[in-house]
């Protein structure tokens, strides 16, 4: 102790010197037109010690707000507060002789240990000079001491609606742990809250008070409350061995090794440790002080100024801690202001949101479009199909029309046979003498019946021909073969090259040639392909009237060629015979090249034709293959 006094007394010996330097340094009355204000700020403890601290710090900023006049605040801290009478002494000394020749034009005593200094040496320390007793609780000031240059701005520490606030938060709380420090203000306050809380809590809560213990201890303690515990912190300036807290956070280190939640009084502790509730505000501390003291500082008689007692701010709570405790907001008492709430979402990327969505409105209405033309386009696509289809089948009739010689011809033939056939079988049964049991009769009628079989049937297979080729049927996709089914096309137009004395030569490829197509639209393209090259051989001479039809494969597709040796067709007309309506021949149409080149683009695959080197023309057909 007696280590402690002497470098206390080093240091006021220190602060002495420069002070008096300044003061000297300081302009005399007649060196400047406006005089400043001197105040001086007595501190509890350190310059540094909350709530104190920070209430001072407010309290000169509403001073130079306030203040018509320029002001110079000066700060001394109480380090006396736990030492002897003798080092107290020196202090008031000190101050005494800083002050010697221009006492302060206000002293502001900050906090209940500073008033209660400057109560006690108010003879000694300018007795003349107003003094304000700022952010003292009421119950600690005697009014009865007070002179006509003193006032209080004193403050209301409400406890029940300290605990109150608690209990409301969580209400199952059987044990509250208070930590308050072991100084002469603390110990004061732990006895009135034994005094105030037991009739408020009854036996429902165990309030355990923890001030004579050293700090280490505390945290011992706090890390193995009971559940349903809570924590309130009132502060720690002194701990229990009488020493001055070396801890400059005790909240965060309570608060890391502590398992509940931690209450307190003061806003300046409300700094992420704290859940909240009512609690002082420094600003609402600040803003009537500083009022009273700029009156006084004008001249006001200091008793006759009424200051308000200052009691709580709205509660205010941390979401952070209320979502680590997990207690629901409905819990909060009306008016309550929750801060450091973490963002929503759409708050912290809103304008992102915003974008996105906007892309997705634009890109869902252009899909809709898309969609809407989608559906158009497939309906246009169907009824052009229908009317292809139609169109194909007008087509057929015609070219029908122009096999009608040949048909008929095709058809009398077995007919004709059938009839000759059966005179002959009714001859023979018409004789006088028919012996059915000889031989050679008998030879004879089964050679009659087989030829009628044989003609009967040559004659169904053209009618059959003639009606697929008429049929109306929708377009339908089914494996085929290429080669089978241009054997079966010129089967069936081998009597119409026999009626235009065209000679048909097929060469037909070894291989199958699987593909997916429709048998009767693709006879169609071939049956159009081959009347137009016979059509073409008019002026021919019989003997170079040839067609050639050749399938072969080429890489992954089905190759079909029509050749003939007609005049072929103009260069530059090559790529337009394939338009609608176009033709060369005086009574077409110029449908028929128009619908083949349909029919093989629904198939997926292409037409075309080119000239040969000696002469005709060559149309030529590409299908996929089926793997």
């Amino acid at each position: 102790m007696r280590r402690m006094e002497f470098f206390i007394g080093l240091v006021w010996a220190a602060v002495l010197v420069v002070s008096i330097s300044e003061t000297a340094a300081q302009p005399k009355p007649s060196e400047t037109a406006a005089q400043p204000k001197i105040i001086l700020f007595l501190h509890s403890y350190g310059l540094n010690v909350q709530p104190w601290a920070a209430w001072s710090r407010e309290i000169q900023a509403e001073l130079n707000r306030q203040s018509p006049w320029p002001l110079v605040i000066q700060e001394q801290p109480l380090v006396t507060a736990g030492a002897s009478d003798t080092t107290e002494a020196k202090f008031v000394e000190y101050l005494a002789t800083l002050y010697a020749q221009r006492p302060p034009d206000l002293i502001v005593a900050v906090g209940t240990p500073a008033a209660h200094f400057v109560r006690r040496h108010r003879k000694d320390l300018y007795p003349t000079t107003p003094m304000l007793l700022a952010g003292v609780e009421a119950r600690r000031v005697d009014k009865s001491t007070l002179s006509e240059q003193d006032a209080v701005a004193g403050v209301h520490l409400d406890e029940a609606a300290l605990f109150k606030n608690i209990l409301r938060l969580l209400p199952e709380t059987q044990t509250i742990a208070l930590i308050s420090g072991n100084s002469p203000n603390a110990r004061f306050w732990v006895n009135e809250q034994k005094r105030i809380l037991g009739p408020l809590l009854g036996n429902k809560v165990r309030l355990i008070f923890f001030y004579e213990q050293p700090f280490e201890e505390i945290l011992k303690e706090i890390a193995n409350l009971p559940p349903h515990s809570a924590i309130f912190f009132q502060m720690l300036v002194v701990e229990g061995a009488s020493a001055m807290s070396g801890d400059k956070e005790p909240l965060k280190r309570i608060d890391q090794v502590g398992t509940a939640p931690i209450f307190s009084y003061d806003e300046t502790f409300f700094t992420g440790a704290v859940v909240g509730g009512p609690m002082f505000s420094s600003a609402g501390v600040a803003r009537p002080t500083a009022a009273a003291a700029v009156r006084m500082l004008g001249g006001g008689r200091a008793s006759s100024i009424e200051i308000p007692v200052i009691g709580f701010s709205a509660p205010k709570y941390d979401w952070r801690q209320l979502q680590r405790w997990n207690i629901s907001e409905s819990r909060l008492p009306p008016g309550s202001e929750v801060l450091f709430r973490e963002p929503t979402v759409w708050q912290r990327y809103s304008w992102q949101i915003a974008l996105v969505t906007a892309v997705i409105l634009v890109q869902a209405v252009f899909i809709s479009v898309l969609l809407r033309e989608h559906r158009r386009r497939q309906f246009a696509e169907v009824q052009s199909r229908q009317r292809m289809a139609e169109l194909a089948h007008v087509n057929r009739f015609s070219t029908a029309g122009e096999l009608t010689a040949s048909i008929a011809h095709e058809i009398n033939q077995p007919l004709g046979s059938i009839m000759t056939n059966a005179e002959t079988a009714q001859a023979i049964l018409k004789s006088q003498t028919p012996d059915i049991a000889e031989l050679p009769i008998i030879v004879e009628l089964k050679d009659i019946v087989n030829d009628i079989l044989q003609d009967d049937r040559r004659a169904t297979e053209v009618i059959r021909r003639m009606r697929s080729l008429l049929k109306k049927a929708p377009f339908e996709l089914k494996r085929l073969d290429l080669n089978d089914i241009v054997r079966d096309t010129v089967e069936f137009l081998s009597s119409l090259a026999v009626g235009r004395k065209v000679e048909l030569v097929s060469r037909i490829a070894l291989e199958t040639l699987p593909i997916l197509a429709d048998r009767i639209q693709l006879q169609q393209v071939i049956l159009n392909l081959v009347v137009n090259g016979i059509d073409a051989m008019r002026d021919t001479s019989s003997e170079n009237r040839i067609i050639s039809i050749r399938t072969s494969r080429i890489d992954n597709y089905a190759q079909l060629s029509v050749s003939d040796r007609g005049p072929g067709v103009a260069e530059e007309q090559l790529n337009e015979i394939f338009q609608p309506f176009y033709t060369s021949k005086a009574e077409g149409m110029g449908m028929g090249l128009s619908i083949a080149r349909t029919i093989i683009e629904a198939h997926n695959g292409q037409i075309w034709a080119k000239n040969r080197d000696h002469g005709g023309a060559s149309f030529k057909v590409k299908l996929p293959l089926v793997q």
